[in-house]
């Protein structure tokens, strides 16, 4: 934040109190003072250690607090005296500051900035304005890469992302809720979908390598507006939860890969159930045992091809002949044949999509 606002304000309440007001920033250097002669100077303790149970502390005849009340540990305010009077004026102060620096970040701040555009909390006609005042160039290839925390941990998961990225200026970290973190990238153009997944790669290890925190990342797509870095944010939101339903193995999904399983993830619940009453009309998948089922998706990963999918099944390949003929029978559909096989396929996956209690009606 301008230290120029911090300093008229100091300026303006100084002519309501004799006491000794200022700032202190992350580097304990006073930034802003009522005393000239103290800005520069730095605060010799560790002024964060004080602040582990209040968001008040007294040291050395002077009164801090953290601005804004909230514990960030990046700023504070000081008022001369330990007395009920500069217990008061710092409260005043800090919820004063702390208000003006909210105000300051909602209108400058990039960060802010991009966060509202892609949670859709900006007007779309306002964003072309807003980026003009920020001197921000929002016509240049972005994508988001969501990154979804899989355990609970006690790491700074935010902070470790940030470092990864630390050109502000072009690549912006966001919390998004309790465990997601959105990665607002700019990318060159024709950036293909696996230089992504790459990328995402790299992020997914560092954290479980070096921190032991599990995360889960989607990418969207690349959008080349600010306009459409919304769709991509949902892309990226969908690439998971389409992830969580048909591929649990796999840690990183990008949207532009996601195949069968996007289109059935937009399909109404009421369609699926439909679709899979007329597939099944003769019978119901679940009479089909484990080992049925095992068969069927081994012959799917062979191509259908009879002779190689008995043998890596370790069966005489009549036997795996005499399976396929048994949901022949139960389901009318020919596995053998191309365009049944894909029928039910699709049912399979559709049947999985339903058992993971989708809300859409």
């Amino acid at each position: 934040m301008a230290v120029k606002m911090y300093q008229e304000l100091i300026q303006k309440t100084q002519d309501l109190t004799d006491r000794v007001i200022g700032i202190v920033d992350e580097t304990h250097t006073i930034t802003a003072c009522s005393d000239l002669s103290m800005i520069g100077q730095t605060v010799e303790e560790n002024i964060s250690e004080y602040f582990t149970m209040s968001d008040v502390a007294v040291i050395n005849g002077f009164t801090y607090r953290v601005i804004g009340g909230r514990v960030r540990y990046d700023s504070y305010v000081f008022v001369k005296g330990n007395d009920a009077t500069a217990d008061t004026l710092s409260g005043v102060l800090s919820a004063s500051f702390g208000a003006m620096q909210d105000y300051y970040d909602e209108k400058y701040d990039k960060t802010n900035f991009v966060k509202n555009v892609m949670l859709e909390n900006i007007l779309p006609g306002d964003i072309y304005p807003k980026s003009k005042e920020l001197h921000f160039n929002g016509d240049v290839p972005r994508v988001v890469i969501l990154i979804r925390l899989v355990d609970r941990t006690e790491v700074f998961a935010y902070d470790i992302v940030q470092n990864l990225f630390p050109e502000k200026t072009r690549d912006f970290v966001i919390n998004v809720g309790d465990n997601d973190i959105a990665l607002v990238k700019e990318v060159k153009t024709g950036v293909q979908p696996r230089d992504l997944e790459k990328l995402a790669r790299s992020i997914v290890d560092t954290l479980n390598s070096e921190f032991y925190t599990r995360a889960v990342v989607g990418i969207g797509t690349v959008v080349n507006s600010m306009r459409e870095l919304s769709r991509s944010y949902k892309e990226a939101q969908v690439a998971i939860e389409v992830g969580k339903v048909f591929d649990v193995e796999r840690v990183i999904m990008s949207y532009s890969n996601l195949g069968i399983g996007r289109l059935i993830y937009y399909l109404p619940t009421t369609l699926c159930n439909m679709f899979l009453a007329e597939v099944f009309k003769r019978g119901s998948v679940e009479s089909l045992d484990h080992e049925t089922l095992f068969t069927i998706q081994k012959f799917f990963e062979n191509n259908l091809n009879v002779s190689e999918t008995s043998r890596k099944l370790f069966v005489h390949r009549n036997t795996l002949v005499y399976r396929l003929e048994k949901i022949r029978r139960l389901t009318g559909l020919d596995l053998k044949q191309f365009d049944h096989a894909i029928v039910f396929k699709v049912a399979l996956m559709v049947r999985k999509y339903l058992e993971s209690n989708p809300t859409k009606y």
